[in-house]
């Protein structure tokens, strides 16, 4: 819906022709294992993909979900990062286990509506939804609310809901270095009270990564977790948004989602503008 309709959107605005590529069809399954006795599925390397597409292509963008299995292991990022290293054209993160991209076209409509993002509190709420979801916006989410100067408030139900260390670190350095301060809590009032910005996402708890029986029970129990006009009649009128898709009156409710505070159909479409303006400098123009 969003992110291969902007991107090819945005390639076509620039002159240039977007080209779909999907294991469902169109590519033989990939082979990423440095040395594999290739015998089974796979039909082709990594190494040989990206080095054919990189003869016809200027640049290569890439979107592969975790398989939900192993975090220690997704949290390597094998095809993103084997393209990385096997294309000699530019690769862009078209979302794996972070979402940059989503997050640049955030920041932008913040910047559209509330100017200077320094020092404004930012908040991003885990949200109960039926499935465990990948951790990516909510990994880039926080990274790029410290980058840009917020106080960054992560709410979610318990410790098991906490992001990667990695990204906190991320997130601590940039608070630190910008004054400013990164906090974790469970206790949804405090979280709200005060909040400039309420960013929405569901994502799945690490510990029960791969182990969905043992994790759905927990969650069923913060159903609470949605974003409704009670809370945020606790913020400071703040903005409001969901990267999308949203089930609506699960994660958010009708109310709040279709208010005038409520940024998330400007954020989308700064997906198209933010590409443009990401695959126009990996191009560039001499």
């Amino acid at each position: 819906m969003r992110t291969r309709t902007s991107f090819d959107v945005g390639a076509n605005q620039l002159g240039g022709h977007a080209v779909v590529l999907s294991p469902s069809g169109g590519m033989w399954p990939l082979e990423f294992d440095e040395g594999a006795v290739m015998a089974g599925e796979a039909e082709e390397h990594v190494k040989e993909a990206a080095k054919v597409l990189s003869r016809y292509c200027d640049l290569i963008g890439i979107r592969a979900f975790p398989k939900f299995e192993d975090w220690e292991e997704d949290r390597k990022d094998r095809i993103l990062n084997a393209f990385v290293e096997h294309a000699d054209v530019p690769v862009i993160n078209m979302e794996t286990i972070t979402h940059p991209c989503q997050e640049m076209a955030m920041t932008m409509a913040l910047q559209e509506q509330l100017g200077k993002l320094d020092g404004k509190k930012f908040v991003l709420t885990w949200a109960y939804h039926p499935k465990p979801l990948n951790t990516a916006v909510a990994n880039s989410a926080l990274v790029i609310a410290a980058k840009f100067g917020m106080d960054v408030t992560l709410l979610c139900p318990n410790e098991e809901f906490v992001l990667d260390d990695r990204y906190l670190d991320i997130a601590r350095s940039d608070t630190n270095s910008n004054g400013r301060s990164i906090t974790i809590t469970h206790d949804i009032d405090a979280a709200y009270r005060g909040a400039d910005v309420v960013y929405a996402k569901s994502w799945g708890a690490l510990p029960y990564f791969g182990n969905w029986e043992a994790e759905k029970p927990i969650r069923d129990q913060y159903r609470h977790f949605i974003v409704d006009e009670e809370k945020m009649a606790l913020t400071n009128d703040a903005l409001v948004s969901h990267c999308l898709p949203m089930r609506r009156n699960v994660i958010m409710t009708d109310a709040v989602f279709d208010a005038q505070t409520c940024f998330a159909y400007d954020e989308a479409e700064n997906r198209l503008h933010t590409q443009k303006a990401i695959m126009s400098a990996l191009v560039g123009d001499g």
